[in-house]
């Protein structure tokens, strides 16, 4: 007898949207107080704590859904489902941010590691220059960084979910 199992597609998607706006909200709010260039440790814990939270919700929602069992390739599934649909939704943000809004951004985000790096005095100045032209040059390539660490975050975020939270069918 088959029983109608929840599609971990549709709550990936539906995760994911929700992570990706709750992320962009809180992005446009770091925008607007002009904090979204900030090399500030509290806002990366912010994100991850908000993308945890969505994950682990996601996952048990599909698990209450699914008559209380859950599979670790469920979760992962699940988790890195969340993550490209919340990623993708980070990425058009970044790339209407970065064109649209604050065509100067990737300038800031230079200027704010060339500024971290004179500080520490680790490199030199033409190394400090090397960097600042680079990231200046190829910020392009942050919009599929971005997509891959969301990825491999999901990936792990579901792991530890799916430890922590799976129940397999008996089988009978």
């Amino acid at each position: 007898m088959e029983e109608n199992q929840p599609k971990t597609g549709k709550y990936s998607l539906n995760f994911g949207l929700i992570l990706g706006v709750i992320s962009v909200v809180f992005a446009i709010m770091l925008y607007s107080m002009d904090a979204h260039t900030s090399q500030d440790p509290s806002n990366t814990v912010i994100s991850v704590v908000i993308m945890v939270g969505v994950i682990i919700w996601g996952i048990i929602s599909y698990r209450k859904a699914n008559e209380g069992f859950l599979t670790l390739g469920e979760a992962l599934k699940l988790g890195a489902g969340i993550a490209v649909v919340a990623g993708i939704i980070g990425v058009l943000y970044t790339i209407l941010l970065a064109n649209v809004l604050d065509p100067e951004f990737a300038v800031k985000i230079a200027e704010n590691q060339k500024a971290a790096g004179e500080a520490a005095g680790v490199m030199s100045t033409e190394q400090l220059q090397q960097q600042y032209d680079g990231t200046v040059n190829y910020f392009w390539i942050s919009y599929p960084i971005i997509l891959i660490f969301n990825i491999i975050a999901g990936l792990v975020i579901g792991l530890i979910g799916g430890l922590i939270l799976k129940k397999e069918k008996p089988n009978y």
